[in-house]
């Protein structure tokens, strides 16, 4: 297990920066109050005061431009859905057609997944995390970079409920057998369809235009679905 104090030094995501769209600088400014959580330093979110309704609670990493997680959102109102991302065009892209639908089931916070998980996220609430596309980190020098690491599997496990979902999806085949090979060793984890089987795209993670252009052109997409066995 990677210690605590090396995991802070892992840095999975790279920080883009660039100009912001009229709509996504309006979704990052002005509209940010309504979507956005500041974090308080060592302070746990409280989930009941965050969101409208008392629900199930979604925590998706690295959304991207917020696509698949928009259309989340509205199509599973029964659902509180909570995105981490660093990439700032992306947060106010989705925070912007948040606003347009009036979405009361969408959250978004703009820092460090490991340390929202650490720091802020309760332990036993989550009903599932949401990985769609990360990073594969494809050369090997840097492996060490990829967010599925055992040490991630084990803060999930904490913060987690018994038999919530982990669903990560992903386009890089070798990466794909780094998160199977992972998560079948991991005590706490059981894929939900048998050893070693990936699992269709369930109707409920949309299609993006990416994944839909990548198939098109014959590319490949793993989907890994395992189930949090801890206390079961």
């Amino acid at each position: 297990m990677i210690k605590n104090e090396h995991m802070r030094t892992i840095q999975s995501f790279v920080r883009r920066s660039g100009r912001l769209s009229k709509a996504q600088a309006i979704g990052l400014n002005e509209l940010w109050p309504n979507y956005g959580i500041e974090l308080v330093v060592n302070q746990m979110l409280d989930f009941g005061k965050l969101f409208a309704t008392t629900q199930g609670v979604v925590l998706e990493v690295g959304f991207g431009n917020g696509d698949s997680l928009l259309e989340m959102a509205i199509n599973q109102p029964k659902t509180n859905f909570l995105g981490v991302e660093v990439y700032e065009a992306g947060v106010g892209r989705l925070i912007n057609e948040a606003n347009k639908h009036q979405l009361s089931n969408l959250k978004i916070i703009k820092d460090d997944a490991v340390e929202v998980l650490k720091h802020h996220i309760e332990d036993n609430s989550l009903s599932k995390f949401q990985l769609f596309f990360p990073d594969p980190w494809h050369k090997k020098k840097h492996h060490k970079r990829r967010i599925l690491q055992t040490s991630l599997l084990d803060m999930l496990t904490k913060k987690l409920k018994s038999n919530a979902i982990v669903h990560i999806a992903t386009d890089w085949e070798n990466y794909a057998e780094h998160i199977m090979d992972t998560m079948e060793a991991h005590p706490h984890f059981k894929n939900s369809l048998g050893d070693h089987i990936y699992s269709p795209r369930p109707a409920h993670r949309p299609l993006t235009k990416f994944e839909n252009r990548g198939q098109q052109l014959g590319h490949g997409v793993w989907d890994i679905i395992f189930t949090n066995t801890k206390g079961v």
